[in-house]
């Protein structure tokens, strides 16, 4: 391993152009897993924002906070199996804003949310009537605090008190509010879908510590007799348009890339064990083992690698830095550039070792007789 390390610092050369491919597929990797989170964080923000366990929409919607109605009556019934003070209410209408110093035809969209139980961002009860808070991805179309916009063709006056972060929904900015706001921005620009008194789309239920989410989700559905859908946050997370597809497509675009990585890897050491079959074989007539001779092919695959997954992450930082606010969905987490990295390392050493059959037929005696 030493001798292979050694090369490596003496004829760096000879491994650059590998280095090079690697480190594209490795930025390729990283930017590939940045726009799924960026894309996933755009769409399902505002539920992940959310302090509970469930979510629990009417029988009929279909799993959509768009098409579910949740009566006082059926809450009530939440609340005996759940708590009172662990069901709140959630509402949404998606409208859009006009902005102070835009045209007036230059709508920004937006999700505004009734809420009983503050996202992660917030705390305390929500803000009196007509006041909201933005989430802060737009500011990037001019919202600021302090201002009022006119929310749907009603031109519904909001006034936005703060921001917070990482709520977006289905790819929009949203507005958080209380319950009795939403309802009149609703009633106002949605007639036809506005929601009556005491009446939710939706309601978040927080599960006592130590309890289990899916026996209580199935005790609220028996309690209703079919009137609720309750499921937990990542299985609405999972139910919102696209989401899931959208993960299969760039995870199957993800997995073919680190195939093409094993490749590249394959091939680059297959090449470098045929040259040095003459090499291989003085050092096995010295008493060197196959084992060791391998164990310094995976050490300069291994060292290539992490070379490659170092330039990557570094590419993929400075493409984070360099693109303007929410111009483009990536985001360049430390746990996806660690993820990405462990990826290609694997690969590295995948491919790596389709030499190790070559490395381990060497014959000694056939090597060195053969002039190679």
């Amino acid at each position: 391993m030493r001798l292979a390390l050694r090369e490596l610092h003496r004829r760096p050369g000879r491994f650059v152009l590998a280095t090079a491919i690697l480190a594209l597929l490795a930025l390729l990797l990283m930017v590939l897993g940045g726009l799924l989170d960026g894309l996933t964080a755009g769409s399902t923000g505002a539920l992940r924002a959310q302090r509970a366990a469930l979510i629990v929409y009417s029988g009929d919607a279909k799993e959509s906070l768009a098409r579910s109605r949740v009566t006082p009556s059926v809450r009530s019934k939440v609340q005996a199996v759940a708590g009172a003070g662990n069901a709140a209410g959630l509402g949404s209408v998606q409208l859009g804003a006009r902005v102070p110093g835009r045209g007036p035809r230059e709508l920004v969209p937006t999700v505004l949310f009734g809420y009983e139980l503050a996202p992660k961002g917030l705390t305390g009860a929500p803000p009196g009537q007509g006041r909201v808070y933005a989430d802060s991805s737009l500011r990037a179309d001019g919202v600021r605090e302090g201002q009022t916009i006119l929310l749907g063709p009603a031109r519904s006056p909001v006034k936005i008190i703060g921001f917070l972060d990482g709520s977006r929904f289905e790819g929009q900015g949203t507005l958080w509010g209380s319950l009795e706001t939403w309802r009149a921005v609703q009633a106002a620009n949605r007639p036809n879908e506005r929601a009556g008194p005491g009446v939710d789309q939706a309601l978040l239920v927080r599960v006592a510590s130590g309890g289990s989410a899916t026996s209580v989700a199935a005790a609220i559905d028996r309690a209703t007799s079919g009137e609720t859908k309750t499921l937990t946050l990542e299985e609405a997370i999972q139910a919102l348009p696209g989401v899931s597809a959208q993960q299969t497509t760039f995870n199957q675009i993800i997995g073919i890339t680190a195939a093409v990585a094993v490749l590249v890897v394959a091939l680059f050491f297959a090449l470098i064990t045929v040259e040095r079959i003459g090499l291989y074989g003085v050092l096995k007539a010295l008493g060197a083992g196959s084992v060791t001779l391998f164990a310094g092919v995976l050490a300069q695959a291994l060292a290539v690698a992490l070379a490659a997954a170092t330039i990557g992450a570094a590419a993929s930082l400075a493409l984070a830095a360099a693109l303007p606010p929410d111009s483009i969905p990536f985001v360049a987490s430390a746990g996806r550039l660690l993820s990405s990295a462990a990826y290609l390392v694997i690969a590295a050493l995948i491919g790596c070792a389709f030499s190790l059959r070559r490395v381990l037929r060497v014959d000694p005696a056939a090597a060195i007789g053969s002039g190679i």
